[in-house]
């Protein structure tokens, strides 16, 4: 079985390669937050092995890790991931230090301050309850619900349960139907962090790839119905990190495949309010599917920090749910979903605001890259961000060129489950534009700095978050 460290790494991408450069890969593989503090890598002989590479070579890899401080090893014993102790991390909340890009998402809706406003005798028509709330208070479930069925799938409160955001959510379902040492089918690219949470619960990952031109369907039904993985998780809508969107006819016949290859699909909507141009609305892949789990979140659309999400299953499943969810919370803060109530109430108004808001940061990312030979920006109708090709595997290095210049960049592989896409980047469209214009300022230098050689080795910590 091939070693997590190699599956980071992709052969082919380190076929060849010199002793330090091949360290300089796990180098960044550390950094990046891809290989965790702690995890134990492969012997000498068993990476030797599968790199196909002379065990003094893979000696020599792990004695440069080890004097730069990112391994320990004990002799006749195991090498584990460390990282240096001189390593500085700068703090990020400076105003004028590093631009964080590995949050793509924006600051609150104007409107979030009046709702919370508005929220406030709710709450207080509550306090005579044990303020624990599991399923979820029936007037946000009853709303969430009509926002289902007005985009053409029939829900009812009883097939919702309110959750503190989608990856929580996401985490419920997998404890509820969760099997360990299961298949799961996941795009490539996709959000980082479904990928650990599947990890976690032991799946094995069957990746099917996704490009800004849409999915390859055949590739996917066809895995569906060799491999019949347990369960597929998808992000239809304005896909993270791509922002493609599956057409109509793709759903129906990928939601029909799954239901014959006995696979539960889990869709996470938490972009698919995410709308500046694409000119047409999908149904929901639920629409196709009545075995097909939902989930979705309020951060993309109100705001990160109110935590509050949701998941629409069917009813025996919302059962299991319900059972299993006090093994680790008790429900969801009631206070921000009285705000949700109210928020909810407003949805023509909140999403106009999202587009206008992506339609300024899109604009401000494109300037940006015109300004930089050799990067073009596809096109963005929506979602969190745009997926730019880079024309060559140097995404880790820019990246890494990028943190010299204070602007944190996760590179293409921080989305994939085997180290693959160095040729691409995600670069999001949610800030502010004079925020993302000096944040492609600073992008600039990095890829003049990148082609021009001047990349020293990086002292600063990554984020190992991508959101």
């Amino acid at each position: 079985m091939t070693s997590r460290l190699v599956q980071q790494l992709g052969a082919q991408n380190v076929a060849g390669a010199t002793a330090a450069a091949l360290a300089g890969h796990v180098r960044a593989l550390i950094l990046d937050g891809r290989l965790t503090v702690g995890e134990r890598l492969p012997s000498e002989r068993s990476l030797a092995l599968e790199l196909r590479r002379s065990r003094s070579t893979i000696t020599r890899v792990y004695g440069l890790l080890e004097s730069d401080g990112y391994v320990t090893r004990l002799h006749g014993g195991s090498t584990r991931v460390t990282l240096p102790r001189t390593s500085i991390i700068r703090d990020s909340s400076e105003p004028d230090s590093a631009i964080d890009l590995s949050i793509a998402s924006m600051d609150s809706t104007p409107g979030l301050y009046d709702a919370t406003v508005r929220s406030l005798p709710r709450l207080a028509a509550l306090r005579g309850t044990s303020g624990y709330s599991l399923r979820g208070l029936p007037e946000l479930r009853d709303a969430v619900a009509q926002r289902f069925t007005q985009r053409g799938v029939d829900t009812s409160a009883d097939e919702i349960i309110i959750t503190s955001g989608a990856l929580n959510a996401f985490n419920l379902v997998l404890a509820t139907i969760g099997r360990r040492g299961e298949r799961a089918l996941v795009e490539q690219p996709t959000f980082p962090h479904a990928l650990e949470a599947l990890h976690r619960h032991g799946y094995r990952l069957l990746p099917t790839p996704v490009d800004v031109d849409g999915w390859d369907a055949r590739h996917l039904t066809e895995v569906l119905l060799a491999d019949h993985p347990h369960l597929a998780y998808l992000i239809p809508d304005f896909h993270n990190p791509t922002g493609a969107t599956l057409p109509d006819g793709e759903r129906e016949r990928i939601a029909t495949t799954a239901r014959s290859a006995g696979t539960t699909l889990i869709v996470d909507e938490t972009t698919s309010e995410l709308d500046i141009d694409r000119g047409w609305s999908p149904l929901p892949l639920a629409a196709y599917n009545p075995h097909a789990v939902t989930v979705g979140s309020m951060s993309k659309i109100a705001w990160g920090g109110m935590r509050l999400g949701w998941i629409r299953a069917e009813r025996s499943l919302i059962t299991r749910l319900l059972a299993v969810r006090p093994s680790f919370e008790l429900g969801t803060a009631l206070l921000e979903q009285c705000i949700a109530v109210e928020l909810l109430a407003e949805m023509p108004a909140l999403t106009a605001h999202v587009r206008e808001r992506l339609r300024a940061g899109r604009a401000a990312v494109a300037a940006g890259l015109d300004a930089i030979d050799g990067i073009r920006m596809p096109q963005t109708v929506g979602g969190l961000s745009t997926w730019v090709d880079l024309g060559a595997p140097v995404s880790t290095r820019l990246s890494l060129a990028a943190r010299e210049r204070e602007l944190i960049l996760p590179p293409g592989p921080r989305f994939t489950t085997g180290g693959v896409l160095e040729r691409r980047l995600r670069i999001p469209i949610t800030l502010p534009p004079e925020r993302t214009a000096a944040a492609m300022g600073r992008l600039r230098l990095a890829w003049n700095d990148l082609h021009g050689g001047a990349v020293p080795r990086p002292e600063e910590l990554p984020h190992a978050a991508v959101i």
